[in-house]
């Protein structure tokens, strides 16, 4: 055989196997890039992906600023994070749920809450563990399972007297002897659900009673509306030794492309999701863990002043999306609203979507990529509510004048 007929043979060979291997198969380029360009290509007004349109507070940006001009952070920060943020988390979950932490043995800085759930997951998964996810789910969940070599199971929030409601039977029931590990999510994105306190109690005791490690996702923690209250899990009876809480700065404080997230647990668990960030990104985002630190120490006025904010954008789409026709699932949490097409005749939110940018200059995401269960998902899609009043009242007569009869 000659050299190049071996080396056809080779490529060959080598082009038979796919290259993506068969964890991340399934997840091919997410629906935020695709919404995200379909906005771009048709001038829509973009209420797909979750970002803000406008900058946090200026003395924390200003915070990032005097950080880069004196040096700090310009090289790499420790591994676990600078000790000015890592001592902020731990006041601001003092003060505001009464957890006490060490910041040098319970608190891991990241980048952003993506990396904190992926680190999370590899750190505490197995392969062939069962991970719980609350379903529809965030779509890195699914990655970070499959990359950790779990398996997926989902139990669905199912819509139910204006809003979507975990069934605490259905979750129980999913519980298997090789479940290792629930994922929670509260508030809810996309559904704007927020876990009750009788609920989390409940899964509270189910954890305990069969020995579960719990990840919870709180990144929306600030967002709560109505009388809707944001209860940590960890501060339930035996939670705080199985429990591992992500938290984020860019929800709260309106920077999410600083990136700066957190793991808050006990000390094995940080110790365990340390141990798989280090070898991730190791570290990120120096300034800004400086200014995100001064962030956190705002007063509850800050917090307050961001929800009423929120509120009033959440009432404002809402108003507008059920004068267009949709049914509106009204949230009592994060910054999207989850809505049903069908009372506009459609029962395929993925293809609505496609179709929304050029009917009417507004993008939005359907929530079937959210759900394994597609058929579940198919008629629900989600807007986001985190933009300028004026954006949201042209939006809402874009919609309006489409589908209001």
């Amino acid at each position: 055989m000659t050299a190049m007929t071996s080396a056809a043979s080779s490529s060959a060979s080598s082009s038979a196997r796919p290259l993506l291997n068969r964890r991340l198969a399934e997840f091919g380029t997410t629906v935020f890039a695709e919404m995200s360009a379909l906005a771009t290509a048709t001038g829509a007004i973009n209420l797909g992906q979750g970002f803000p349109d406008t900058d946090g507070p200026e003395q924390v940006r200003e915070a990032a600023v005097r950080a880069l001009r004196d040096g700090r952070g310009n090289q790499y920060p420790p591994g676990p994070g600078i000790p000015e943020l890592r001592t902020a988390i731990a006041a601001h979950q003092s003060r505001r749920y009464g957890i006490t932490l060490d910041p040098d043995r319970e608190v891991l800085v990241t980048a952003g809450a993506t990396e904190a759930i992926a680190a999370s997951l590899l750190a505490l998964v197995e392969p062939g563990d069962e991970v719980i996810a609350l379903e529809p789910y965030y779509d890195s969940y699914a990655a970070s399972i499959a990359m950790a070599g779990g398996t997926r199971v989902p139990v669905t929030l199912r819509p139910r007297d204006g809003a979507f409601r975990l069934d605490l039977d259905e979750l129980r029931d999913a519980v298997t002897p090789r479940t290792r590990l629930l994922l929670l999510n509260t508030p809810h994105n996309p559904t704007g659900t927020v876990l009750t306190r009788a609920e989390l109690t409940a899964i509270a005791e189910l954890a305990v009673e069969r020995d579960l490690l719990v990840v919870t996702d709180e990144v929306y923690e600030h967002l709560t509306f109505d009388d809707a209250e944001h209860i940590p899990l960890a501060t339930l009876p035996g939670m705080r030794e199985r429990t591992v809480t992500i938290g984020s700065a860019g929800k709260t404080f309106s920077f999410t492309g600083w990136k700066v997230g957190w793991v808050t647990a006990a000390p094995d668990l940080v110790t365990a999701a340390r141990s798989a960030k280090q070898f991730l990104t190791y570290v990120s985002a120096g300034p800004f863990q400086y200014a995100v630190a001064e962030a956190l120490r705002l007063p509850d006025s800050y917090f307050d002043a961001f929800r009423a904010d929120m509120t009033t954008k959440r009432d404002l789409l809402a108003a507008g999306l059920t004068d267009a026709g949709f049914t509106v699932f009204r949230p009592r949490g994060t910054y999207f609203i989850t809505t049903d097409v069908r009372p506009l005749g459609h029962d395929d939110g993925l293809a609505f979507c496609r179709t929304l940018p050029e009917r009417c200059g507004v993008v939005a995401i359907p929530n079937a990529v959210f759900y394994d269960d597609r058929e579940a998902g198919a008629p629900f899609v989600r807007f986001a509510f985190c933009k300028r009043p004026e954006v949201l009242a042209d939006a809402v007569g874009r919609l309006r004048k489409a589908f209001a009869h």
